[in-house]
C-alpha cells in the first residue's frame, strides 16, 4: 500500500512539473497574461465570497472621487465602483468560458463529422462556416440579441451560435490528415465504430488544438459581451464592464468633469488588460501545441 501511494504522488508529482514546463515555454507577455488572468479570477472569488451584493447598492455620495472609502470612487448611484468591476469579472469571465465551452464542443462535433463522413454532409457544414465567416458578427449579434432579449444567457447563446465555425474547421481539417492513419483504418477494419473512433482517437488527436481555438474564443467572447451591453444589449442588472461602460457613456456631460478618470477609465482599462492577457496566452499556447503535434 505505502508503494502504491508513493507511486501515485510520484505520477502526480509529474503531471504537474510537465504542466510548469509548458508554462516555462512561454514568452514574457505570456506569463504577463496569465498572471493577469489568475488576478482577475482572484478579484471574482473576492466578489463572490466577501462582497455581497454591494455592487447594486449604494454605499456613499454620487459621483465621489476615488478615496480610501471608495478606492474607485462611486457612480451617479453612488454604488462603489471597485464592487462593480469585481463584480464584472466574474460576468465577464462566466460569459467568456461558458460561450468558448459551447462553441468548442459544438464545432468539435460538426468538425468530426464533417471530416470524418465527408460528401454532402462536408459540404453543408463547411457551407454554414462559410457563410458565418462572411457575414459581418457584430451587426448580426445585435440583431439576434435585440430578438433574443437582453439576458446574460441569451448573450451566451448568441455568441457561442455565432463562434463555433472556426473550431470546426480547425477540427475537420484534424480528422481529415487522422482518417488515412494506421491506427485508424486498422481500428475499422477490426470493426470499430464511429463513437469508438471518436473517443479513443479523434478526442485525443484535436484535444490540444481545440483548446487553444477555445481560448482564442474566449477573448472574442469577452469583447463581444462587451460590445453588445456597451451598446444597451446587454442585462443592465448585470453590473459587467460593458453596462458600466455604457452607463458612464451616457451621462450627460461626463467629458466636461473628472468623473470619465474613474468612471470611464477602471471598466475600459480592466477589459482591454483581460482582452490582451488571453490573446498572448493563446498565441503562446498555439505555439507550443504546434510544436507538440
Amino acid at each position: 500500500m505505502n508503494i502504491s501511494c508513493f507511486s501515485t504522488s510520484k505520477y502526480m508529482g509529474k503531471k504537474v512539473q510537465g504542466k510548469f514546463k509548458i508554462i516555462k515555454l512561454f514568452s514574457t507577455y505570456g506569463k504577463f497574461g496569465i498572471i493577469v488572468i489568475l488576478f482577475m479570477l482572484f478579484i471574482g472569488i473576492v466578489s463572490i465570497l466577501f462582497m455581497g451584493n454591494s455592487y447594486k447598492i449604494p454605499s456613499g455620495r454620487s459621483l465621489e472621487a476615488p478615496s480610501l472609502v471608495h478606492l474607485l470612487g462611486t457612480d451617479d448611484l453612488g454604488i462603489d465602483l471597485l464592487a462593480q468591476i469585481c463584480h464584472g469579472a466574474v460576468v465577464s469571465i462566466l460569459v467568456g468560458f461558458c460561450s468558448a465551452a459551447l462553441a468548442g464542443i459544438g464545432g468539435s462535433i460538426f468538425g468530426i463529422l464533417s471530416g470524418y463522413y465527408g460528401g454532402w454532409m462536408d459540404k453543408l457544414v463547411m457551407g454554414i462556416c462559410d457563410t458565418l465567416m462572411v457575414i459581418p458578427q457584430l451587426p448580426l449579434m445585435i440583431i439576434l440579441g435585440a430578438l433574443f432579449g437582453p439576458s446574460i444567457k441569451n448573450i451566451v447563446l448568441v455568441i457561442a451560435l455565432l463562434s463555433w465555425s472556426r473550431p470546426a474547421r480547425i477540427v475537420r481539417s484534424k480528422v481529415l490528415s487522422m482518417r488515412h492513419e494506421r491506427y485508424i483504418t486498422a481500428s475499422q477494419s477490426y470493426g470499430a465504430g464511429f463513437l469508438h473512433l471518436v473517443v479513443k482517437h479523434f478526442l485525443p488527436g484535436v484535444f490540444p488544438i481545440m483548446m487553444v481555438s477555445v481560448i482564442g474564443t474566449i477573448s472574442h467572447a469577452i469583447r463581444a459581451e462587451a460590445s453588445l451591453s456597451f451598446l444597451g444589449l446587454g442585462d443592465p442588472t448585470s453590473k459587467s464592464w460593458g453596462v458600466i461602460l455604457n452607463r458612464s457613456i451616457n451621462f450627460k456631460g461626463i467629458y466636461f468633469t473628472d468623473y470619465w478618470k474613474w468612471w470611464v477609465m477602471a471598466p475600459l482599462s480592466m477589459l482591454i488588460l483581460l482582452v490582451l492577457s488571453i490573446s498572448f496566452v493563446s498565441r503562446d499556447m498555439e505555439k507550443v501545441a504546434n510544436k507538440k503535434l
